[in-house]
């Protein structure tokens, strides 16, 4: 009888926990949807009951044709899609040459690249600054990419080298065998093989930049370049207190999100379980 009442007790214990980590978690949440639909702009007059405040579709379309919220999401579409693309590309092929050839000095770059991810990138602001000044890129989306690459490209080649790594040798001597060369194995063999490790690649530096708001911020000057992070904090400065636009705005961003995981998710975990056979 203890023994049972004990594991009753303890059930119960779990499942406060649960239910009040689910209410911290999901609260926050709802409060944002009930905001975007809200009538008003000032938060002190939101009620603390989610949609008690009534139903109101008129944020969305003061964000979507008073505001360049089309233009900033643009902005933050390309330079997500560019910052993916640019960091696969030049991951994959860093890895693979760190991985399979032997050269000068490719232990010592590799511990500079190391190195390189101890220090916070706000260290380098600066430096960031006067050289993107020095190649007009200040002021440009391409710029920010060049960032965003810059700061992606010593982990990501590290974490994509220590994957193909353990890509058995053997899938490339066979290969070679039948004349194909170091182009043709990296493109129709590691490649393929390397697709669980690609695609965690692809949504993180995805996702990254995508609210980011301090680089943009460093880089970006003119209204036409800001991104969604530039534009949205606009609306809730000393000066705008515009909150209910601001929660519309954020919904919106993270629509895009939700609707990849729907689609992709069987997808993305069938590929982050998938692998090579072993030696």
């Amino acid at each position: 009888m203890s023994r049972s009442w004990l594991r009753r007790v303890n059930s119960l214990v779990i499942l406060a926990i649960l239910i009040m980590v689910t209410v911290a978690v999901v609260w926050p949440i709802l409060h944002m949807m009930s905001a975007a639909f809200a009538p008003g702009n000032n938060i002190a007059g939101l009620s603390i009951v989610p949609f008690a405040d009534g139903f109101t579709a008129a944020h969305f379309e003061y964000l979507l044709t008073q505001t360049n919220y089309p233009r900033w999401f643009l902005n933050t579409l390309i330079v997500a899609v560019c910052t993916s693309a640019g960091t696969l590309v030049v991951a994959s092929t860093g890895a693979y040459i760190f991985s399979r050839f032997q050269f000068a000095f490719k232990r010592q770059m590799l511990m500079s690249m190391l190195i390189l991810e101890v220090f916070p990138s706000f260290v380098g602001m600066i430096a960031i600054y006067v050289v993107l000044y020095r190649f007009g890129a200040l002021d440009t989306l391409w710029g920010l990419v060049l960032v965003y690459m810059a700061g992606n490209l010593p982990f990501t080649i590290w974490l994509v080298k220590s994957y193909m790594d353990n890509i058995p040798r053997a899938l490339d001597e066979a290969a070679r065998i039948d004349g194909a060369s170091n182009l043709r194995v990296f493109s129709t063999i590691i490649l393929p093989v390397s697709r669980p490790i690609l695609t965690f690649l692809a949504v993180t530096s995805f996702a990254a930049p995508w609210m980011d708001f301090i680089f943009p911020k460093m880089v970006l000057r003119s209204p036409e370049n800001q991104t969604l992070a530039l534009g949205l904090f606009s609306f809730v400065t000393d000066k705008n207190n515009d909150f209910t636009n601001f929660a519309a705005g954020s919904l919106i961003v993270a629509v895009p999100f939700v609707v990849f995981f729907i689609l992709t998710q069987k997808s993305l975990i069938a590929s982050l379980s998938s692998g090579a056979m072993k030696e």
